[in-house]
């Protein structure tokens, strides 16, 4: 695990995607979905007997019920087989007294102190608010205290961001978003090697890209690139293992996270697991990894490499973030609309909206309906991108429910 002195499982779980079974809300009469307890307990401790040593979950996973249900699945001695990792959730921190708020609520959920705390889903701004708060103070006096033992954070930014966060602290480790697409995407393959130099742990999240990287056998016909790669390389293999592969492979990847929703997952995982090591894949094997990220690439729509260069937004629009809902939705299409469009209905939607959250200090990200065509946008992106146009695309998808297809040119 990094410069730590404990050895950490190749895969850890990630309580991020537990099992939900659906329940009628009593006060509105709609459905919510809430975790199957007995079945996620089942996981977790299947997962421990087979060698995971590594739990992760965080204050908003599936609304709160992640760490309370993490929190039973380690009674009964399982607490002391595994290192737990929980994080503070960075966008609801007003004031440097919400730090002992969090960690102890997370601690009661929990019934147990967490041994690695994170700062969740750093960016520029939310280093900014770590100083202004000092932040990394309170974190080391709840360290000294023996509330936590390690000191950490999880990342949302671009690389040179990531450089800055890594080189602001002497951190325990870092969790960043990786697979064999994103090797550019925000820390990318850069930023693990630097902070594998370092000595920091580096943990995976996002290894399957929210399972983008796993499509089932009988819906491979619809991706023939791919099928095509996946039948002619020598080396046979579920989709889910080359991505996990992938990552195992390198030196500085400390552990990799998968948010496992069903038992099948977990036995998969491990039985993944235990075939993995470092720099075990042959060149043929690279080979058929690299030609998956190029037929991956035939599906993006929009090219956009989230390099923020197009912000601020005169108008406020979270441009980036409304390409990256684009992708997705014209990936899954119709089928995975009412997912992509809970994180777009998330997004400020009016200039009242906005000013509302600024002035609580809170965080926000504009939605495409607040663009207005201006153009400004348009000499600063270094893709071409025709921003407008697909501000005009993502309104229809999500603010007027057409049809993907329909939107297609």
């Amino acid at each position: 695990m990094g410069s730590l002195d404990w050895d950490v499982s190749a895969l850890g779980f990630g309580a991020m995607r537990l099992p939900v079974i659906p329940i009628k809300d009593e006060k509105t009469g709609e459905m919510i979905y809430k975790v199957n307890e007995e079945e996620a307990i089942k996981m977790i401790r299947y997962a421990i007997d087979n060698g995971v040593n590594y739990i992760d979950t965080a204050y908003p996973y599936h609304n709160g019920e992640s760490e309370v249900v993490v929190g039973k699945a380690l009674k009964d001695g399982y607490r002391e087989k595994v290192h737990l990792t929980t994080k503070l959730p960075m966008w609801q921190v007003k004031n440097t007294e919400d730090f002992e708020k969090f960690l102890s609520e997370q601690i009661q959920r929990l019934q147990t102190n967490p041994d690695i705390y994170l700062f969740h889903g750093l960016n520029k701004s939310r280093l900014e608010k770590i100083k202004e708060l000092r932040l990394i103070k309170k974190m080391e006096e709840a360290r000294e205290e023996g509330l936590i033992k390690y000191i950490g954070f999880s990342f949302h930014d671009n690389v040179e961001v990531f450089k800055e966060i890594t080189d602001y602290y002497d951190w325990d480790c870092c969790q960043i978003q990786h697979n064999y697409l994103d090797i550019n995407y925000q820390a990318g393959t850069e930023g693990l090697r630097y902070a594998g130099k370092k000595g920091i742990a580096v943990i995976i999240m996002e290894p399957i890209r929210g399972g983008k990287l796993a499509i089932p056998e009988n819906k491979l016909e619809t991706r023939p690139e791919i099928k095509n790669i996946l039948e002619k390389s020598q080396s046979k293999r579920s989709m889910p293992d080359w991505a996990l592969q992938f990552l195992w492979n390198q030196p500085e990847v400390s552990v990799v996270l998968s948010g496992m929703s069903t038992m099948q997952h977990v036995i998969e995982n491990v039985e993944s697991a235990n075939n993995s090591g470092i720099k075990i894949l042959n060149e043929d094997e690279l080979a058929t990894i690299s030609e998956l990220r190029e037929a991956y690439e035939k599906y993006t729509y929009v090219p956009c490499t989230s390099c923020g260069y197009c912000l601020p937004c005169p108008n406020d629009v979270g441009i980036p973030g409304v390409l990256r809902l684009l992708n997705e939705v014209y990936y899954w299409g119709e089928q995975g609309k009412q997912r992509i469009s809970y994180f777009y209905n998330n997004m400020a939607k009016t200039k009242e909206e906005i000013e509302t959250k600024r002035e609580n200090g809170d965080e926000y990200e504009g939605a495409a309906v607040l663009c207005v065509q201006c153009g400004e946008c348009l000499d600063k992106c270094p893709q071409q991108i025709e921003i407008p146009e697909m501000m005009l695309k993502a309104n229809a998808i999500f603010e007027d429910n057409k049809k993907v297809v329909d939107t297609l040119d």
